[in-house]
């Protein structure tokens, strides 16, 4: 809380505190008797130097709110002092209105007082050197000391600050985009994390939905049907908790690589993957085009998860048949599922073979991120009747 009051601690009580001690400095000099300091005095009562003492001290007091003002009173008043004779304490305070004049005015009044003061330091010292010679010379050096070093003293101040705050502006803009990134690295995570959740319900609670369907429907809880659609829930019931399981670890373990951690799924898995569908209802026809080799963490699992979802939607919408081709190229591979749409139907929305099961559409989407991610391509849709997904992933060069 600021004090009240003019000498308070706000700027402007600051400056008239300094402009007050200024006063008293001068007039303890006034009366010690430090004037005139020059011959050409004229006549005149000593209580005439209290004048530009007076003006030259209130000069300072304007250093923040009127630079340019305080500037002009100090040298006005300091004119009129050497008229006097010169004082020492008016001069000295003026040096202080020289300094403040480069601190905290604008950069061409800086340098305008550098060009002055280095003008009349360098003036007066040809001057003495002609006039009287050698020794002459000195006669520039009050001109030096008292013009020329608070001006070089104020401008490197002013330097100073303004490199200072245009290093706090550099950190702070630093630390926005530091936040920036966090949050666009969390975004991405919780993305990440949705794709591999959607992906895990879709499939396995999706077989679950089908066949708990095809139990209630069974005439009479036929036994031999109800005991193969139970086994095939408990197996997808299973393996969706363990792939939940493995997720959730991965959210409590941050010193675990997400992508390392998720190669528990791969495309050498496809046969597990197949023969679940297969025995969730659904029919497929897998053909593997190249030679199989080990591929890129993120290419195998984007890969798996896109042939996942893939015949999961086939299992919800399609009419019980698929198509799958993995095919290895030299520095690619592309995954592609087709499957035929009953009735002509948009392979989006539920169908009778999906036993009326919704679809939200995100699983197209977190598709095609994968394949983008990884500078890939994705197309899905309808053609000739039957949905095909297509997805290319790079892998760089060849082996």
């Amino acid at each position: 809380m600021r004090m009240p009051g003019w000498a308070g601690s706000g700027r402007p009580g600051r400056d008239l505190a300094l402009a007050g001690a200024s006063l008293v400095g001068g007039l303890a000099v006034w009366g010690v008797g430090l004037q005139p300091q020059f011959p050409w005095a004229p006549q005149v009562s000593r209580a005439w130097f209290l004048l530009p003492l007076l003006a030259v001290s209130g000069a300072v007091g304007l250093r923040r709110v009127a630079t340019r003002t305080g500037l002009a009173v100090g040298t006005v008043a300091v004119l009129a002092d050497a008229a006097l004779g010169v004082s020492v304490g008016s001069t000295v305070i003026y040096t202080q209105v020289l300094y403040d004049s480069c601190v905290y005015g604008p950069p061409r009044l800086r340098r305008w007082l550098l060009r002055v003061t280095v003008g009349l330091s360098v003036g007066s010292a040809a001057l003495g050197l002609l006039a009287w010679g050698w020794r002459g010379a000195a006669v520039g050096v009050p001109f030096a000391l008292l013009g020329v070093l608070p001006v070089v003293t104020g401008f490197s101040v002013r330097q100073y600050r303004d490199q200072a705050a245009a290093e706090r502006a550099r950190a702070e803009q630093t630390a926005r985009l530091v936040e920036l990134d966090r949050r666009q690295a969390v975004l991405a995570e919780r993305a990440r994390m949705a794709r591999e959740l959607h992906d895990v319900v879709a499939n396995h609670l999706s077989a679950v939905a089908l066949h708990a369907t095809a139990v209630l429907s069974a005439p009479g809880l036929d036994r031999p049907r109800v005991d193969a659609a139970l086994r095939v829930i408990r197996e997808s019931s299973v393996q969706g908790l363990a792939e939940m399981r493995q997720l959730i670890g991965l959210l409590r373990e941050p010193t675990v690589d997400p992508v390392e951690e998720a190669t528990r799924v791969r495309l050498d898995e496809l046969d597990r993957l197949l023969a679940r569908m297969t025995g969730a209802g659904l029919r497929v026809r897998a053909t593997v085009e190249g030679r199989p080799r080990p591929l890129p963490v993120g290419v195998d699992l984007a890969a798996y998860r896109i042939v996942q979802e893939s015949l999961t939607n086939a299992l919800r919408h399609g009419g019980g048949t698929a198509e799958l081709t993995v095919a290895y190229r030299p520095t690619e591979v592309v995954v592609t599922v087709e499957n035929p749409v009953p009735d002509g139907g948009d392979g989006a929305g539920p169908t009778a073979g999906g036993a009326g099961l919704p679809g939200g559409g995100a699983g197209l989407i977190g598709m095609r991120e994968r394949a983008i991610l990884l500078d890939g391509e994705f197309t899905g849709g309808l053609r000739d009747g039957c949905w095909r997904v297509r997805a290319t992933l790079p892998t760089g060069t060849s082996p």
